[in-house]
């Protein structure tokens, strides 16, 4: 299968065109200068041009403190760019799996969040990622489905994980924040699922495998406690360690407010597309491995 997956460096996107390779599919990664979401006119000729056969949205604005202060480009690309890549798949009869993020809620539910859950982004980055699965859903309803993820890392660009090694290198401890939860995923488990997603969508018109659907690792985590496996898991494969200074989030302002509880449950996508990604410690141990041994 051909799959046209928009952007050139991001994990998800780097994720995919790996294990797309090994799963013998043809990943075409599009992304500025050619396709810019901030340009939407740019976007249907460049799918156009590439003739896919299913399309997978995964080019974002993600900095998230950034958005705060740059609101209108957080929504032309998040909301419109996400838009104009949707009607694209509709106008070429193709699938569409658009990636989305635990920050569409508030984090503020006492239990992990379900698709029906009401959504309350408490930030510019939230908020045009919301308007982004809206766009997309009315832009496209019969072809997509939306898949919110969070707390990605992986072998590739800057994330978390690669972070807190980092700072291991020259420091002894390290705060992290301890009372914001979540699910840690690796960006190789997001495009095994995604690939799943999208083979389902071209295999079968059934309506339930469309809409939204959350999709993280097992388990649950704090970033202290994220912090603290990565450090264990370096020690023993002879790298960089710290110890962890567990800390509040009102010790670490920021200027986007980040959700407390970013729990999703995956209940829905494990019954309708057959999707269960590994517990977030061995995926974590599989990153960490890669990483020391590049």
């Amino acid at each position: 299968m051909k799959i046209a997956v928009t952007g050139n460096t991001g994990q998800v996107v780097s994720g995919l065109i790996e294990r797309g390779a090994i799963a013998g599919h043809v990943v075409i990664p599009l992304g500025r200068p050619d396709l810019d979401l901030a340009d939407p006119n740019t976007v249907l000729r460049v799918l156009q041009d590439a003739s896919p056969d299913a399309i997978v949205s995964a080019a974002a604005y993600t900095a998230v403190d950034k958005a705060e202060a740059e609101v209108e480009l957080a929504h032309a690309v998040n909301a419109e760019g996400a838009g104009a890549v949707a009607r694209a798949a509709k106008a070429l009869g193709v699938p569409l799996v658009h990636i989305s993020t635990d920050y569409v809620f508030s984090g503020t539910l006492n239990r992990p969040y379900v698709e029906t859950d009401p959504t309350g982004p408490t930030g510019v980055y939230g908020t045009s990622k919301l308007a982004g699965e809206q766009a997309v859903l009315d832009a496209h309803p019969t072809g997509t489905a939306v898949l919110r993820t969070a707390w990605v890392y992986s072998p590739f660009g800057g994330n978390f994980v690669k972070t807190m090694l980092r700072l291991a290198e020259d420091r002894d401890e390290v705060s992290v924040v301890a009372d914001q939860v979540g699910n840690p995923t690796s960006a190789l488990d997001i495009a095994d699922g995604v690939l799943k997603v999208v083979s389902n969508l071209k295999a079968d018109r059934d309506v339930a495998l469309r809409g939204v659907f959350h999709m993280t690792a097992q388990g649950t985590a704090s970033w202290a406690d994220l912090a603290t496996a990565i450090f264990s898991i370096s020690t023993e494969k002879g790298g960089p360690s710290a110890r962890v200074r567990r800390i509040a989030t009102v010790d670490y302002p920021t200027p986007a407010t980040r959700p407390a509880n970013s729990r999703l449950d995956c209940s829905l996508i494990q019954r309708t597309h057959g999707i269960t990604l590994p517990p977030w410690q061995s995926a974590l141990e599989t990153v960490i491995a890669r990483l020391q041994s590049a």
